[in-house]
């Protein structure tokens, strides 16, 4: 068994596509168009979560945390995607 070693995972929440995204609609309405920036077509938003995991390599902090993300219900699979990265 090898020592674990420390790793950054991040985690992205963004609302699953064809969601309604009210926050993003009002950055986008009132602050993006009402302030000239017409080459932005949208804004999506979403959460950023960081951890740092004791894990053998990098596949296995991203399935604790992913596991640990469904288990614990950090976000809402029904209206939700995350992304995990390590």
């Amino acid at each position: 068994m090898r020592a674990a070693k420390q790793f950054s995972v991040r985690v992205i929440i963004s609302n699953k596509e064809g969601a309604a995204d009210p926050e993003g609609e009002t950055i986008f309405r009132d602050l993006v168009l009402r302030s000239g920036y017409k080459q932005v077509k949208s804004i999506r938003t979403g959460k950023f979560l960081s951890f740092e995991v004791a894990a053998e390599d990098a596949a296995d902090a991203r399935t604790i945390v992913a596991r640990m993300c469904d288990d614990l219900r950090i976000y809402n699979p029904a209206a939700h995607s995350i992304r995990v990265e390590a």
